[in-house]
């Protein structure tokens, strides 16, 4: 078994300060990671925040949770991706994406593919971006990208490259991370309809236990190398699990009570309960990475005291 580890998903601050206080405070409470999501509405802008934040820290690793592919050519994110890791002194992890949100296309003028057709070049991108991470000068004439005898500057501290994840929830996607990723970000839901009507579709325990077996299956021999992280929705901290699970059903009326207490997506209950339900499901599907959005920081905050290393 991995140990756990745990990181944070900032979306916004208001002052510099605000952001280097934060990024202390979270490597003070055994964080690993700070991540930063990446869209085109109300929140940073991922790689400055992350450099900066690097700068003011000395072991919190830095991270994107994800980057959208479709917003950047796989030669320029390499040169951005080296470069971070260069300035954190290999602290870096890299998360990508196929994109999901159709609004954010429209307002900047990019063509809003199929999901196939988003995966298909996030793909191909991929390979592109871990062969220059590597140092080697390439050449490539694919479907959506061509380079030609390309060579990054500067190389990254961590090698071959820094860790990639890719994270999401469907079949295709998930397959792409097996192939390619070093970190598989589960996330339990999609975004059906242009990023407006999340879908629950792998929410549930079954549909994780689903989810795991694809990517072992698809991982074959490397599986054993991959991390395998989720992102979680809620951490509530209470005596009265079963009361909180029902108060989120009437949100998410798509699930049960006993399908909210039994997802890895989500944490309800004491810190004691909290902590068997952590162990149980490392056990069952192998998770030992949770990444937390920063409004249920403060919850998750003393499983991290507990857990983080073991």
């Amino acid at each position: 078994m991995r140990p756990f580890r745990f990181g944070i998903n900032v979306r916004t601050i208001g002052k510099a300060a605000e952001w280097t206080e934060r990024a202390r405070a979270f490597e003070d409470q055994g964080y690993s990671t700070l991540n930063v999501p990446d869209h085109l509405v109300a929140m940073l802008a991922p790689l400055p925040a992350l450099a900066m934040a690097a700068a003011v820290t000395r072991r919190l690793r830095v991270g994107t949770m994800v980057l959208n592919n479709d917003f950047r050519h796989p030669v320029v994110l390499a040169r951005e991706a080296a470069t971070l890791d260069l300035l954190s002194d290999g602290r870096l992890e890299l998360g990508l994406g196929a994109g999901h949100m159709k609004s954010e296309y429209d307002e900047a003028g990019i063509a809003f593919a199929q999901g196939r057709v988003r995966v298909e070049r996030l793909a191909e991108a991929v390979v592109i971006i871990k062969r220059l991470l590597t140092g080697e000068p390439v050449t490539h004439a694919g479907q959506h990208y061509r380079v030609t005898g390309h060579t990054i500057h500067p190389r990254p501290v961590q090698q071959p490259y820094p860790p990639i994840l890719i994270g999401g929830n469907g079949t295709r996607l998930l397959m792409l991370a097996a192939r390619e990723a070093d970190i598989i970000g589960f996330s339990g839901i999609t975004f059906a309809r242009g990023g407006v009507a999340p879908e629950f579709s792998g929410f549930r325990a079954v549909d994780v236990d689903t989810r795991v077996r694809l990517v072992r299956e698809t991982a074959g021999a490397r599986f054993d190398q991959l991390e395998l992280s989720a992102l979680l929705q809620r951490v509530i901290v209470t005596d009265d699990r079963r009361a909180a699970a029902e108060e989120l059903c009437r949100r998410w009326t798509a699930l049960s009570v006993d399908d909210v207490l039994g997802s890895p997506f989500v944490l309800l209950g004491t810190v004691d309960e909290i902590e068997a339900d952590l162990l149980a499901r490392r056990g069952r599907w192998g998770l030992s990475y949770y990444v937390v959005q920063e409004p249920w920081a403060d919850a998750l905050t003393p499983l991290v005291a507990r857990l983080a290393g073991r």
